[in-house]
């Protein structure tokens, strides 16, 4: 099975930043949008696991649902964190506290089908890779919180944490993921290496996020000074 949160888009990456040992300040974990908080993951979510990897409209593109007792085994698992940044989050819809999905940064598998978790260690970052992505009820889609929550997911790598670049990678026949990444920013790379197996590869680097993100507010003063 590949990870967990993986609905729209597996991604991630950190070439040129940091590895090993984190001394940074502790890293604020509760991300808000407009519309969404995204907060740890905890074994208090294991409703959200359930009702989440047992679906097989949901685990469409992530090798098929899991049973109710391969959830409740691997939760302890899903539930870990590393180097400050590293783990899964649940998405919630801020008016209600429904609980959405889940997003996460986790270490990129290439020639493994799953997420190695033994790189997942508390106040280390991972060597290599790191993908970012998430996972979604199907009552939730269609309504933009993946592009949100992708979006607030970028915005944590590269405003608080050390991440240089986030790479995703989807499954060619998944359109959604495709039109999610493109519109988060990150642009195609081809073909490349993950999950073992050939997918469909996307990047920004932080420089990148930063330019578009100035971009956008250059964008919002002038219709502010015309209006």
């Amino acid at each position: 099975r590949g990870p967990r949160g993986a609905h729209a888009a597996r991604g991630g990456g950190r070439r040129g930043g940091r590895t090993g040992r984190v001394t940074r300040r502790p890293m604020i974990l509760h991300l808000t949008t407009e519309r969404l908080l995204l907060r740890p993951m905890t074994e208090g979510d294991l409703d959200l696991g359930i009702a989440l990897y047992t679906d097989p409209e949901a685990m469409k593109y992530v090798g098929g649902p899991d049973t109710r007792e391969e959830v409740i085994r691997l939760l302890p698992r899903d539930v870990r964190r590393g180097g400050g940044c590293i783990g899964i989050w649940c998405v919630t819809e801020r008016a209600t506290g429904a609980k959405l999905g889940t997003a996460f940064l986790l270490p990129l598998p290439i020639e493994d089908d799953d997420t190695d978790w033994d790189l997942v260690v508390e106040d280390r970052m991972p060597d290599g890779d790191v993908e970012v992505g998430y996972f979604l009820k199907p009552a939730a889609w269609g309504r933009g919180i993946a592009t949100e929550a992708c979006g607030r997911m970028l915005r944590f790598a590269f405003e608080d944490s050390p991440l240089q670049e986030v790479v995703a990678v989807i499954e060619p026949e998944h359109a959604a993921s495709r039109k999610v990444l493109l519109k988060c920013g990150l642009t195609a790379e081809g073909v490349r290496r993950g999950y073992a197996a050939d997918m469909e590869g996307y990047r920004i680097t932080r420089a990148q996020w930063l330019a578009r993100r100035a971009a956008a507010s250059a964008s919002a003063a002038a219709t502010a000074a015309g209006a």
